[in-house]
């Protein structure tokens, strides 16, 4: 005779298990403890097997009902309801395992160490006050395009759709990470091409002006802030590299007497080579008897073991009565030196890309070579400096009509 729901309630445990059937190999176990636990009674090439199908009341007598005709469609099918359970559990560990989270951690653990600190930092904050909270447990090998799409547009919605596109940016290198590592078979990131609007790319302020980059370059000089910190200023039109590289550079990758600088680039993943014009090189010199001893050739102010901040740059501009926003950025001097070189001195545009540590393809499709136009490179920083000497000291400067040899 089938259960009935009063009759689990009002059952009472014995001193030994007893077992009340519903019918069809389902039925209810009584522990003397009082503990009650649905079963399922089955035959499988010969032999009995049980199948836990839940503990009541959790599972109620219309739930375990269809619980056993699901294991009963499995027997129909000639598969074990056991043996699918387990391999079902297995599964869902191996999901676990490989879920976006812990892809994602194990994919940052292996590069951070190629990235600047704050970078890296950005990156796993992102994730984890982005992605993870919505992303992080499921498979990664279950993602799919609208998965990605509605974790972007919860970002976009917070008017951060910078943030979003780098979002997606990141989410994309996991799932490349993963498929390397065979545990997905497909990143869904290129699907959603078009589906978050672009970016409006804004540029960081720069002098381009020659009569206005002499009168920075004489505000520079009489800084009266530190000697390490005039250094840096004096040293950011020279060298035009990004404001990190710049403030973060280790005396160990200077070659003074071949006035080389040689270091590796985050963001592009790549060496790259800065020639010294003479004019660097002498400011190098008086700044190494100072910081010399240390790591850093910038060192912070809080002590030696440290770089110089990030904001220390432009914090130095803004005491100079310049405009970080309007005027003129620590990563403005790229700007500067990028149209100045091209427009004012004729330098080929290639060679000016390529000291900028930009990827530049050539021909062959090959991407930046630390040692391409380096001839040509160590000359126009020395043609760079002289011109910077001479719009600073005042005298006419007639632009050149051919490119550096």
């Amino acid at each position: 005779m089938p259960l009935t729901d009063t009759a689990i309630r009002t059952a009472k445990p014995g001193t030994k298990p007893v077992r009340m059937f519903d019918g069809g190999g389902l039925y209810l176990e009584l522990s003397p403890a009082g503990g009650k636990l649905w079963r399922f009674k089955y035959r499988f090439n010969g032999k009995e097997k049980r199948l836990a199908l839940g503990i009541y009341p959790d599972i109620g007598l219309k739930d375990a009902r269809e619980r056993r005709e699901e294991a009963r469609k499995l027997l129909a099918n000639g598969a074990d309801p056991g043996e699918t359970r387990k391999a079902q559990k297995a599964a869902k560990v191996e999901r676990s395992a490989n879920s976006f989270e812990v892809i994602a951690r194990e994919w940052f653990a292996k590069h951070r160490d190629t990235w600047a600190a704050s970078h890296a930092d950005k990156i796993i904050a992102r994730l984890e006050n982005d992605v993870f909270p919505w992303l992080g447990g499921k498979a990664i090998a279950e993602i799919t395009a609208p998965n990605v799409l509605e974790v972007l547009r919860r970002i976009e919605k917070r008017g951060t759709l910078d943030t979003a596109h780098r979002a997606k940016g990141n989410i994309s290198q996991v799932m490349r990470y993963a498929i390397a590592t065979g545990r997905a078979e497909r990143d869904p990131c290129p699907d959603l091409r078009g589906a978050l609007p672009p970016v409006k790319e804004s540029n960081f302020a720069s002098i381009t002006e020659p009569a206005k980059v002499a009168e920075l370059l004489r505000a520079i000089d009489g800084f009266s802030g530190t000697f390490v910190v005039q250094c840096t200023l004096r040293l950011a039109p020279l060298l035009f590299v990004r404001p990190g590289e710049l403030r973060r550079a280790e005396w160990t990758s200077f070659d003074l007497d071949r006035a080389e600088w040689g270091y590796f680039v985050t963001k592009t993943k790549s060496d790259h080579l800065v020639p010294l014009a003479s004019q660097a090189v002498v400011i190098l010199r008086e700044l190494h008897a100072l910081t010399g001893h240390g790591r850093f050739v910038f060192p912070g102010a809080r002590g030696n073991d440290r770089s110089m901040s990030d904001g220390t740059i432009n914090a130095a501009l803004q005491r100079l009565g310049y405009d970080t926003k309007e005027e003129i950025t620590g990563h403005g001097f790229r700007a500067m030196a990028r149209t100045i070189l091209h427009e004012e001195l004729h330098q080929k545009p290639e060679v000016i890309e390529h000291q900028l540590a930009h990827t530049v393809s050539d021909a062959l499709g090959t991407a930046y070579n630390r040692t391409k136009f380096l001839k040509e490179r160590k000359a126009m920083m020395q043609l760079w400096a002289d011109y910077l000497d001479k719009l600073k000291a005042g005298a006419e400067v007639i632009p050149l009509h051919g490119s550096a040899a």
